[in-house]
């Protein structure tokens, strides 16, 4: 068995020939050669005889070798060929009927070329083909007849070319069809009646055109679809019962159309229907039984569009095998208590980058299968501490990126954190936001001790709320009663504020109540048993403020004792607790006076600056002069 340099033939008759040494098809070739395949060559024409001698060849390939002319009578002398695939090479034209010898041909791959045009008997002739590719070329209106004969035709890809328009009738003698790609072309109308002749077609992929409206019905003759994809197209509107009569589709592609909305009636029975990919539209909400006639589907994408902000309460009424839910990037502010709890089957929640401000308690009840819920990026403040006890198989949680609220309200969720840390996959990034003191605090480093007071009889705050710091605040002023004198500071809001003393000498309270114009939220505390002092002498020279409702009872903060709270108000605040007394410490701060010192501080620096480089400049100077006076002292001595 002979083999021509370049190539590698095996025993069976497969020949593989590289190399762009090649400019015809190599000879001799062994005699039982079946399958011949040229690559990266340097063969620009088939010639009348470039296929002589090869009797038993039944496929050939000529492919990534900037082929552009073929001779009308190449295929005359080999017309057993079964494939024949010219792709990726130069052709831009091609001889009437160059195929028409073949008529036991089944493949046919032109794809890759710049083909503009195809003739109307191209292929004629070719009654066994069952694939035909001419994507990546540059046609544009293809003849309504083209494909006329193609009866056994199973394949047909047109994607990637520059077609704007499709005859009504182009596709009407493919009965046997069964996957039509024309995805990446210029089509800007589906012409009504189109696909009615395709009554076997499975797939139809029709993503990435220019289409803005599809005729009613334009779909319903395609009662074998499985898979139709009709993403990044230009609709904005969809006709009601679109999708009627597909009983067998299992994929459905609508993402990325500006659609504005979708009718009420748009999704007939399909109860194979696994995957449903419906983002990037401008969509504020859609009907509530857009799903309820898919129940085997399995995937639902239903995220990225930045205006969806309204679900209804029974839109997964009817998805009882769903096992991925993405709603993420969505302009979601509010989600109904029952919106999941039919999803029994549900593993994959993604609900990141919403506008979610709450979650109703028992949203997530139920959903026994859940292994993964993606909440970073809301507006979320608090969520309720048992929101996820009923989520027993729960292994991933996100949290992040929520401005959480590190008051009462967060003790329950702060202690579910603690107690499943190995959950909560970003738990070093949920961060509280407020209150100030606690700022980037991590949720799970909260203890429940610090939370002690919020399980107490509530009392109004007597410490100085937000509010009350960026209010102007009175100077500080002395009451004497029974001959003893005491220290209160008194805030306005402008509320007034009064201090009253028990009569006696042994014992005082002072009390500061105020009447805010607005009502200040509550600080909740815990009574603690602890007495209140005697009082037989005149209190410390500190500033101080004690705050009772009764001589007895003292009601403090435990976590809030010596803490520094800086607030970007008109003071710093201290609270210290000495001997039973809290010690609240106000230090004026003056913002005109703040910004001199820092203007002095950057001139300081600035003028140390200035120095360094003065000095550093006077030392070069001083050793250059000290130079050339040794210089010249050398050559007067010399």
């Amino acid at each position: 068995m002979s083999c021509p340099g370049n190539c590698v033939c095996t025993s069976k008759g497969a020949v593989m020939c590289v190399g762009h040494t090649i400019t015809d098809i190599p000879k001799p070739l062994p005699v039982h050669t079946y399958q011949l395949q040229l690559n990266d060559t340097n063969m620009n024409v088939i010639n009348e005889q470039s296929l002589a001698n090869l009797d038993l060849l039944l496929r050939v390939s000529l492919t990534h070798s900037h082929l552009h002319t073929i001779h009308p009578r190449a295929f005359h002398i080999a017309p057993q060929l079964k494939s024949v695939k010219l792709s990726s090479n130069d052709l831009s034209t091609l001889p009437a009927r160059v195929f028409s010898p073949l008529t036991t041909l089944e493949e046919l791959h032109l794809n890759g070329n710049q083909l503009e045009t195809i003739g109307l008997d191209m292929f004629k002739g070719l009654v066994e083909l069952l694939i035909l590719d001419l994507s990546w070329n540059k046609l544009s209106s293809p003849a309504s007849d083209v494909f006329n004969g193609l009866t056994n035709l199973n394949f047909l890809n047109l994607g990637r070319n520059s077609i704007k328009k499709l005859p009504s009738t182009i596709f009407r003698s493919l009965t046997k069809l069964r996957q039509l790609l024309m995805y990446n072309n210029e089509l800007e109308v589906l012409e009504a009646g189109i696909f009615d002749g395709l009554v076997n077609l499975e797939e139809l992929k029709i993503h990435h055109n220019q289409i803005k409206s599809l005729p009613p019905q334009v779909f319903w003759s395609l009662r074998n679809l499985k898979i139709l994809t009709l993403s990044s197209n230009r609709l904005q509107a969809i006709p009601e019962k679109s999708f009627y009569h597909m009983p067998k589709l299992t994929k459905l592609t609508i993402y990325n159309n500006p659609l504005l909305s979708l009718p009420d009636q748009l999704m007939g029975q399909m109860p194979d229907m696994r995957e449903l990919y419906l983002y990037g539209t401008n969509l504020t909400t859609v009907p509530g039984n857009l799903f309820a006639n898919m129940s085997g589907l399995l995937s639902l994408n239903f995220h990225l569009n930045d205006k969806l902000n309204e679900l209804p309460s029974d839109l997964f009424c009817c998805l009882p095998n769903l096992e991925k839910l993405s709603l993420k990037f969505n302009d979601l502010r509010y989600l109904h208590p029952q919106l999941f709890s039919k999803l029994t089957t549900l593993t994959i929640l993604i609900l990141n980058n919403n506008k979610l401000e709450s979650l109703a308690e028992n949203i997530f009840q139920g959903l026994g299968e859940l292994f993964s819920i993606d909440l970073k990026n809301n507006h979320l403040k608090n969520l309720p501490g048992d929101s996820f006890l009923s989520n027993t198989r729960l292994r991933s949680l996100t949290l992040s990126g929520n401005p959480w609220d590190c008051t009462c309200s967060i003790t329950g969720i702060a202690k579910w954190i603690r107690y499943n840390e190995h959950v909560v996959l970003d738990r070093d990034d949920a961060l509280c936001h407020s209150p100030k003191y606690q700022l980037l605090r991590t949720i799970g480093s909260l203890r429940e001790e610090e939370f002690n007071f919020c399980d107490a009889t509530t009392v109004n705050s007597y410490f100085p709320t937000q509010s009350d710091l960026h209010a102007s605040a009175k100077p500080f002023h002395t009451i004497s009663t029974s001959g003893q004198t005491s220290v209160v500071a008194s805030t306005t809001i402008p509320p007034t504020a009064t201090s009253t003393t028990t009569q006696g000498a042994t014992q005082q309270v002072i009390i500061l109540t105020t009447t805010p114009t607005t009502k200040p939220p509550a600080l909740h505390t815990k009574i603690l048993s602890t007495s209140l002092q005697t009082l037989t002498t005149t209190p410390p020279d500190e500033e101080f403020l004690l705050a009772t409702e009764t001589p007895s009872t003292l009601y403090m903060s435990p976590p809030f004792y010596d803490k520094l709270v800086i607030e970007q108000g008109p003071e710093f605040v201290h609270h210290n607790l000495h001997r039973g007394w809290v010690y609240v410490w106000f230090l004026p701060s003056d913002t005109t006076l703040a910004g001199l010192l820092m203007f002095s501080h950057i001139l300081l620096v600035a003028a140390g600056l200035f120095l360094i480089v003065a000095a550093m400049y006077s030392m070069y100077r001083l050793s250059k002069t000290m130079d050339e006076l040794k210089a010249e002292h050398a050559h007067n001595t010399g």
